[in-house]
């Protein structure tokens, strides 16, 4: 038996879940979800639980079962509390600033890389002096907002000798060390 998938989930109050053929639909204080998963898991709703079943001991059903109870946590959690992400911007003149659903960003290329991002994610951006900027990305869907962390990591991935770059809050980048000093 999958040790994730046999934990129950349980369901804090002002939460509700239904299960409709293979949708399931989580609603919550801070907005709704819902999920397509495989028509043979078994989702069963008792009282303020959520169980997540395998109908046969298939390699293929073992993988799902542990998948499919932690994409349902992760909405339960999502529409309870959301979710946060931030990353940090570390370079001369590397710039953030957010305009409604608009990130615009100074990455030390020519021009200004606007991202323009979905209506579920929330933004907020902030400047201290003496300070890295940091991005602040808000929702209740964990995989898109993962998604769209991402995304904007990519624009200017964190390099290994100064280390210059866009990392997630609290990521080790690997150092490399320079060219060697001199011959002797």
């Amino acid at each position: 038996m999958s040790r994730i998938g046999k934990l129950p989930i349980i369901l804090p109050a002002g939460t509700t879940i239904s299960v409709t053929g293979n949708v399931i639909k989580t609603k919550g204080p801070k907005g709704e979800l819902s999920q397509v998963i495989d028509p043979d898991m078994i989702v069963e709703v008792e009282g303020s639980q959520v169980l997540v079943k395998r109908p046969t001991e298939q390699k293929r059903h073992k993988s799902m079962h542990g998948l499919y109870r932690t994409i349902i946590n992760n909405m339960v959690t999502g529409v309870t509390s959301g979710y946060e992400r931030k990353l940090e911007m570390i370079g001369v003149g590397y710039k953030c600033d957010a305009k409604g659903q608009n990130l615009e960003l100074s990455l030390g290329f020519s021009h200004l890389i606007v991202v323009h991002l979905p209506k579920e994610i929330s933004v907020a951006t902030e400047t201290v002096k003496g300070k890295n900027p940091t991005i602040t990305l808000n929702g209740v869907d964990k995989q898109l907002i993962g998604h769209i962390a991402a995304k904007i990591r990519s624009l200017r991935t964190p390099e290994p000798y100064k280390g210059k770059g866009i990392r997630f809050v609290g990521e080790i980048v690997r150092r490399k060390a320079g060219k060697a000093a001199g011959k002797k």
